[in-house]
């Protein structure tokens, strides 16, 4: 049952356009016009309404990560609801209001992410803004093409074999220019090799139009292939990560950022 109390902040003092402690039910200053819980008080209702609808990331009024607790009770479609939710937060502009000093020191002790994300290294596509989450609310790995070798499915199987994920997430984009490379078989240095990883994608897939990197078309076709190996060279290399699939403790999902709107597409 909630009590009413007197909002303190959280040095121990009054709210300075309330001192003498006028409370409400929510526990915030009553005083009308108090500027410095005005926000407070309309981030406390998005957190009643995330938590009514059963998804949501970091608490916006408290800033707070999520706790071993909260995670470990999440089905892997249950992190893919928040994930949605916090880009459909993301595309129409109504993101949380993340305090992220107060995000890192809620992590300083101790980290319990709900998903682990391998997108690419593209500067347009940050998983964690594109996703409105928080620190501590998602590991995250970047690499031209969101490939997979044997040090990301290491990370990977750490995410979620030792610090429980519930979630990988595999994340291609459109326009992407690693994919564009591997089309024009493109020779630079280490990228080459890396590129070499991508280039099976094209032969696999089936496109009528033109097939070059000068058709955006033909390259997010692609893309969204190389995306769906990457997740089965996952789930082939890994015998851990398959297991815990299989198991029903974590899925390995597929998706595509469009750069164009911002939305994540899941990909089936």
């Amino acid at each position: 049952m909630s009590r009413i109390r007197a909002w303190k902040t959280r040095d121990g003092g009054s709210c300075m356009s309330n001192p003498e402690g006028i409370a409400s039910l929510d526990g915030l200053c009553a005083t009308p016009g108090c500027i410095a819980h005005a926000s407070r008080r309309a981030a406390l209702g998005f957190v009643l309404t995330s938590m009514l609808a059963g998804v949501g990331f970091s608490d916006p009024a408290s800033a707070a990560a999520l706790t071993k607790e909260e995670r470990d009770k999440l089905t892997p479609d249950q992190v893919i609801e928040m994930l949605k939710s916090g880009n459909e937060r993301f595309r129409t502009g109504k993101m949380q209001a993340h305090d992220y000093l107060e995000q890192k020191r809620a992590t300083a002790a101790g980290q319990y992410p709900a998903a682990a994300i391998l997108s690419c290294i593209d500067s347009r596509a940050p998983a964690e803004i594109i996703m409105d989450a928080g620190i501590g609310d998602t590991f995250n790995a970047r690499v031209a093409g969101n490939i997979a070798n044997d040090d990301l499915i290491g990370s990977l199987e750490f995410a979620c074999a030792a610090a429980g994920a519930k979630l990988v997430l595999v994340m291609g984009h459109t326009a992407c220019g690693a994919i564009k490379g591997a089309i024009d078989k493109v020779d630079l240095g280490h990228l080459t090799s890396l590129l070499d990883k991508i280039r099976p994608a094209i032969s696999a897939t089936t496109f009528a139009g033109e097939r070059s990197s000068k058709n955006p078309a033909f390259v997010d076709a692609v893309a969204e292939t190389n995306c769906r190996r990457t997740v089965t060279e996952i789930r082939a290399r890994s015998s851990l990560l398959a297991r815990l699939e299989t198991d029903g403790k974590i899925k390995i999902v597929p998706s595509m950022y469009h750069l164009v709107g911002g939305r994540v597409e899941f990909l089936a």
